[in-house]
């Protein structure tokens, strides 16, 4: 099987990306890990796949596959990298483009000067539905990882999120408590974990450990996550700056029952062909 890919990252965070509607893509768990191995594959955080629409009132359908081969239901960074995708190869000329993911539909916006804005949606905060177990919803929810008691936001913007405030986030315990979390048995379908620090209200750090992936350089989901539970806890204000390792996004969120709105490059490094 010969494919044609678009390699392509928002700020680091990078992707391979396939046009599932001119070619035939079939990939397992096995061929997702290939691709993604930095070594003896392409290399990637994660494979997108640009399918025809499933959603009414959508143009597209769009899968995310980890580096370990397991399919997500969001991706921020991949969904800015999907909207340059198809205005670059003539899939769509539009500025707004609605698109079905596994979570949802989300609508992406193209703006003038190269920026993607992203309509994430509004946030879920019930514990059962992000999905996390926990006898009632809370701003803060307390966690036991190695007999060593956590705090945690818990939110899900399409896939679920865990947000540590952190005082120095160059010094926080990612390698640690990322894997952790991660694995945790209240979070039945594993967890992304943010460490965040906030500077001012309209500006934090952050650092993301992903689920089958690590830690990455960007986390667009993360992001939107860190904003909203910083939110609630009265830490920050409606329009925040994003530093993460990989660069900066800016999140709008204006409270409960609105969308997160994310505001963020997207960029292709080179196209190819591989066999599998």
């Amino acid at each position: 099987m010969h494919l044609k890919f678009t390699k392509m990252h928002g700020l680091g965070n990078d992707f391979v990306v396939f046009d599932a509607i001119r070619q035939q893509v079939a990939l397992d768990a096995a061929a997702i890990r290939r691709l993604a191995d930095r070594h003896r594959g392409i290399g990637c955080d994660q494979v997108l796949l640009v399918e025809p629409a499933r959603l009414p009132g959508t143009d597209f359908h769009y899968r995310i596959f980890n580096a370990d081969g397991s399919e997500v239901e969001q991706c921020g960074n991949g969904a800015r990298c999907f909207a340059r995708f198809v205005r670059d190869q003539g899939l769509s000329d539009k500025d707004a483009i609605p698109v079905g993911t596994a979570a949802g539909a989300i609508q992406i916006f193209v703006e003038a000067d190269g920026q993607v804005r992203v309509d994430m949606g509004i946030p879920v905060l019930e514990p059962a539905r992000i999905p996390f177990r926990a006898a009632k919803q809370a701003l803060v929810y307390r966690l036991s990882v190695d007999g060593q008691a956590v705090s945690i936001g818990a939110v899900s913007m399409g896939n679920p999120h865990a947000v540590l405030l952190v005082e120095d986030a160059d010094n926080a315990p990612v390698e640690r408590l990322g894997p952790r979390l991660e694995t945790h048995p209240h979070f039945p379908r594993r967890v992304n974990v943010g460490f965040m620090q906030v500077l001012s209200p309209e500006h934090i750090r952050l650092r993301v450990f992903e689920r089958g992936v690590g830690e990455t350089l960007a986390c667009g989901t993360g992001a939107c996550d860190a904003v909203v539970t910083g939110r609630l806890r009265g830490l920050l204000a409606a329009r925040v700056q994003v530093s993460l390792p990989g660069g900066d996004l800016v999140i709008q969120w204006d409270g409960n029952g609105t969308p997160v709105l994310m505001t963020g490059p997207a960029q292709r490094v080179f196209e190819g062909e591989i066999e599998l």
